[in-house]
């Protein structure tokens, strides 16, 4: 199998400046106030005609860069699975923020060989920050580099979650979970893009972050660039399922294990 690590920065440099110009293609058609078109997948997940136009963007944009890999996407414009690689792909998260015209929104985009990450890239559309990283390269925003935060304790912490919207059957543990980390830290941000959430997890702006029924396009390329930044990342049970296990626990390495212990104990894990 070809060592492809030589490849990463480059392919990362790339995927980079893919995720800017469907960021301004996002911008575009929010300023031009073109009609939505607003479908509702589930009850409150919802796809617009942007979703749409900005993953097809994506999609043949990357199929320049490494056309043999595959495509796991959020909104379907395409299916196959690469024999090697796979981009794993949220082209707008964020949606229902974005449908309010209220920050944050972001274009995720993450590389995977198997199970395991090769790079990833968060691009939040509002501010035109660009958070990246490529597997043993370190992590960086627009082009510095960047890491977790040094709190070391889960009471001196800010965490960050976001809400169930469609699985409702863990929302008693969960709303458990929120008082708890209400009541014993420095409070809990709900921003809405989980993408983001992870970002600035990375860049040192939140301690922690716990989430579950997220998709791996709502996590791939962020729980690289926490990783890459100095954090630890897990399942609810402290595994590594956090790609396609629809769980997630990360925070700095300080206060991670008080962390997770917690979201075990009040999610009933």
């Amino acid at each position: 199998m070809t060592d492809h690590r030589n490849d990463l920065k480059r392919w990362c440099d790339l995927v980079c400046q893919v995720a800017q110009d469907a960021g301004s293609l996002i911008l575009q058609e929010r300023q031009n106030m073109v009609p939505l078109n607003i479908h509702a997948k589930g009850v409150h997940d919802f796809v617009t005609e942007v979703d749409k136009k900005s993953e097809a963007y994506i999609v043949q944009a990357l199929q320049q860069i490494l056309p043999e890999a595959g495509f796991i996407v959020e909104e379907n414009t395409r299916t196959n699975r690469g024999r090697v690689f796979d981009w794993i792909v949220d082209p707008l998260d964020g949606t229902t923020n974005f449908i309010h015209e209220l920050d944050p929104y972001s274009v995720s985009i993450a590389l995977v060989r198997e199970q395991d990450i090769q790079l990833g890239v968060v691009h939040e559309v509002g501010t035109k920050d660009t958070y990246y990283a490529w597997k043993s390269g370190g992590a960086y925003c627009n082009g510095n580099p960047i890491s977790v935060s040094k709190t070391d304790r889960l009471k001196d912490a800010l965490i960050a979650t976001g809400f169930p919207f469609t699985d409702y059957t863990k929302l008693r543990q969960f709303m458990n979970s929120l008082e708890h980390f209400m009541k014993t830290t420095h409070g809990v941000r709900r921003f809405g893009s989980a993408a983001i959430d992870l970002a600035y997890l990375a860049s040192g702006r939140f301690d922690g972050f716990y989430e579950y029924h997220l998709n791996a396009w709502d996590v791939a390329a962020g729980a690289l660039i926490v990783e890459e930044a100095g954090g630890q990342i897990s399942d609810f049970s402290g595994g590594d399922q956090y790609l396609f296990g629809q769980e997630i626990v990360a925070a700095n390495p300080h206060i991670f294990n008080a962390f997770l212990t917690q979201v075990k104990r009040h999610m009933k894990i």
